[in-house]
């Protein structure tokens, strides 16, 4: 279930390559698909709030929509059908510049034999002399075409009028209805972001998570090109749960659409409170995934880390595997680590008490008088070098818990991280990350 359920659906669909994207992107105003000149880059449902003249809607990109191919054509297509199923108003674009095609003819005819209204534009007419082209597209029984340009922003003022005139009226609000909005603003909900290297499982336990196929599975790696989020209500209530793209080296990154993959998924890790590290325990802890956890730790994001595919590993490689936990994820410190199999569902339960212990830590927000007691109760236990001291200490801020200490001098490295130590030990901060920022005085 998603934040905008109250929110009207707009979908838009087509085949592939005809700028779907693009006018996704143009209408939000903003570049959050990943946009390239070759067929198949969008795979999964991305959906995001959007706004005209007031109204606010949930627009929906989905991969193109292919009657046949392999297999994974055929799960990209069922991502798009299933957004057709779920929309209270399709956008169904097409190529102005290579004119109708039986692919075209197929999707609209599954449009037509669909309950829900459908707005038809056609692309990349980027000037009144191109405006003839759009009238071949009658024949596909859907209406009067508009020919716009997703690229160069033409007559998309037009579609988002006829967008708004097509949404069915919005119900007028009630105090409980806007209340309710309040108490579930996304911005405020815990984000749960999951990563890893391609092919490790990712979307297997994000659509799990979720209970939705919403992220399309395959055995390809580097499938998921989008960061995919949706908010779902668990025990601890709603949470944010993140669908990354698999991270890569640089040295591996060899195209624009695997790089800005990459972007997405690193302001995830950022945006998120939590992080959940899925690794191939088949394959076991791998330099990538040792990069993978340090690039996550750097960005004050506390780690569960998911050991997928257990079942699938021999008894006598299991203590192996462990060891390699410790070794190489050595400065994860505390982090929980759990053995799961996101096909089946084992272990995947115990991700909740995890989720919670992690989130508790990472929001902790501590009074200054409790502060400086373990401040100077460390102090008095174990005396900086040189004459060295914390005059006064404060938590400056959560989300993670932010510690600035006022110092006569300047401190050791080695003994700022054992007043570290204290603190985390003294507040049951776990394994999220502390950050210790010293003020100088006098």
């Amino acid at each position: 279930m998603t934040a905008n359920t109250a929110l009207p659906v707009v979908s838009i669909v087509g085949r592939p390559n005809v700028g779907k994207s693009t006018l996704f992107n143009r209408i939000l105003g903003r570049r959050e698909a990943i946009v390239e000149e070759r067929p198949g880059v969008t795979r999964d449902r991305k959906a995001l709030e959007a706004e005209w003249l007031g109204t606010h809607f949930e627009l929906v990109d989905t991969g193109g929509w292919m009657p046949s191919g392999n297999e994974l054509d055929d799960k990209v297509s069922a991502q798009s059908e299933k957004a057709i199923e779920d929309s209270d108003l399709i956008v169904l674009v097409v190529d102005g510049t290579t004119g109708m095609t039986e692919e075209d003819g197929r999707v609209a005819s599954l449009l037509r034999r669909a309950d829900v209204a459908v707005l038809l534009v056609v692309n990349k007419i980027d000037s009144p002399l191109r405006d003839v082209d759009i009238w071949e597209f009658l024949s596909l029984g859907l209406g009067d075409p508009l020919g716009v340009s997703a690229l160069h922003s033409r007559n998309t003022g037009d579609l988002l009028d006829q967008i708004i005139g097509a949404l069915p009226a919005a119900e007028p609000e009630s105090p409980d209805d806007v209340e309710e909005e309040e108490v579930s603003n996304v911005d405020e909900i815990p984000g749960v972001a999951i990563v890893g290297r391609p092919n490790v499982g990712k979307s297997t336990l994000f659509n799990r998570l979720i209970g939705d196929d919403r992220s399309v599975v395959h055995d390809m790696p580097g499938t998921t090109r989008d960061a995919i989020d949706t908010v779902v209500e668990t025990e601890l209530g709603p949470l944010r749960f993140i669908d990354t793209a698999g991270m890569r080296r640089k040295a591996r990154v060899d195209d624009d659409t695997e790089y800005y993959s990459n972007l997405r998924a690193l302001r995830a890790i950022d945006k998120a409170d939590v992080a959940l590290l899925v690794i191939d325990a088949t394959e076991g802890v791998t330099t990538q995934d040792q990069r993978l956890a340090e690039r996550v730790d750097a960005a004050g994001c506390p780690i569960v880390v998911l050991l997928n595919k257990w079942e699938m590993v021999e008894q006598e490689e299991k203590d192996e595997l462990m060891y390699q936990i410790g070794r190489r994820l050595h400065f994860l410190g505390e982090s929980p680590v759990l053995r799961i199999s996101a096909l089946t569902g084992r272990g995947v339960h115990r991700l909740v008490s995890a989720l919670e212990a992690a989130i508790d830590a990472y929001e902790t927000r501590v009074p200054t008088r409790k502060v400086n007691e373990v401040i100077q109760l460390a102090q008095s236990a174990q005396p900086a070098p040189h004459g060295g001291r914390v005059l006064y200490a404060t938590q400056g801020a959560a989300h993670p818990p932010t510690f600035t200490l006022f110092t006569n001098k300047e401190l050791p490295s080695s003994y700022v991280r054992y007043l570290e130590r204290r603190l985390r030990e003294e507040f049951s901060l776990g394994a999220t990350p502390i950050k210790i920022r010293l003020r100088r005085r006098g």
